[in-house]
């Protein structure tokens, strides 16, 4: 049979959200190969395409129609000024599942505490256009310019302030800078191109990827439970333990026991497992999830 023609061309992005995203999708059942200098991935599925761009590109080039769609931050969808669907929130970084902010710093001893003591001075920031439109919505001027990187060491020795992305603030802290206001809160964002979701072949695909990435995305802070448990106590375990829906539970052998099995999130496992020992359950057993879907 001949080889299938891909529906899809999509836009990845490269550099700080590389190697989160190759393994997001690898979790949605999609494997991304490439070489490290290279631009034009393998995908393990015929249906689909794909180029590795800048995030602050993505949106551009689905816009424009090359990508039919692509994953980018709602941030360089607003520098851009992109006329794009914005199919589903994926908030996911490279260190994280937080959502980050572009943040206005200064230096922590300086005399600056709110955006307007900065008039007549300069800031550097990557967010060139969404600053520029930040400051003139407050008719404070000041000199906005581009900073090619390494934003944090320019406070006070070349600049005024900066605005800057953070995820937790441990970066600005350390760099002895102090936040006057938050300009944007992002996260990384599933696009697509306004024809190519008009075509229904098309935005089925999308939509299949929406739906498979956003559940790995979810199974990232689940586990799954089963263990054995005495009848008795049903109604004293299903109130202990936290899960999506009701469990299922199943009956053994014997009578007098029968078999659950659920899914909850991690970070309370080590809480409710010293409670389900002592409501008498036996056999626990707890395992990882690649995909949550409702």
């Amino acid at each position: 049979m001949p080889d299938k023609k891909p529906i899809l061309m999509l836009g990845l992005p490269k550099g700080s959200l590389e190697e989160s995203t190759r393994s997001l999708f690898a979790k949605a059942g999609w494997k991304i190969t490439s070489n490290s200098r290279s631009y034009r991935p393998t995908i393990n599925d015929p249906e689909l395409d794909g180029r590795f761009v800048r995030a602050q590109e993505v949106s551009r080039y689905v816009e424009h129609g090359f990508f039919d769609c692509g994953l980018t931050g709602l941030d360089w969808i607003r520098e851009n000024g992109s006329d794009v669907v914005e199919v589903c929130d994926l908030v996911y970084s490279r260190a994280s599942t937080l959502k980050s902010r572009w943040v206005l710093c200064v230096a922590e001893d300086s005399p600056v505490r709110k955006p307007e003591d900065l008039a007549g001075k300069r800031v550097a920031t990557e967010l060139l256009q969404t600053v520029k439109r930040y400051f003139a919505s407050r008719n404070i001027p000041v000199d906005v310019e581009f900073s090619w990187g390494a934003t944090e060491v320019k406070v006070p020795d070349l600049v005024d302030a900066i605005v800057d992305i953070t995820e937790t603030g441990s970066s600005l802290r350390a760099n002895k800078l102090r936040i006057v206001d938050t300009l944007l809160e992002t996260n990384t964002k599933l696009i697509a191109n306004k024809r190519s979701w008009a075509d229904p072949v098309k935005r089925k695909k999308i939509e299949t990827i929406a739906l498979l990435v956003q559940g790995a995305l979810e199974a990232e802070s689940k586990v799954g439970l089963k263990m054995n448990a005495p009848r008795k106590a049903i109604s004293a375990i299903i109130a202990a333990v936290p899960s999506l829906r009701d469990p299922t539970i199943s009956p053994l052998n014997n009578p007098d026991w029968v078999a659950l099995e659920t899914i909850i999130d991690e970070s309370v496992v080590r809480e409710i497992l010293p409670q389900l020992k002592a409501l008498g359950a036996e056999g626990i057993v707890e395992y990882p999830l690649n995909k949550v879907v409702y």
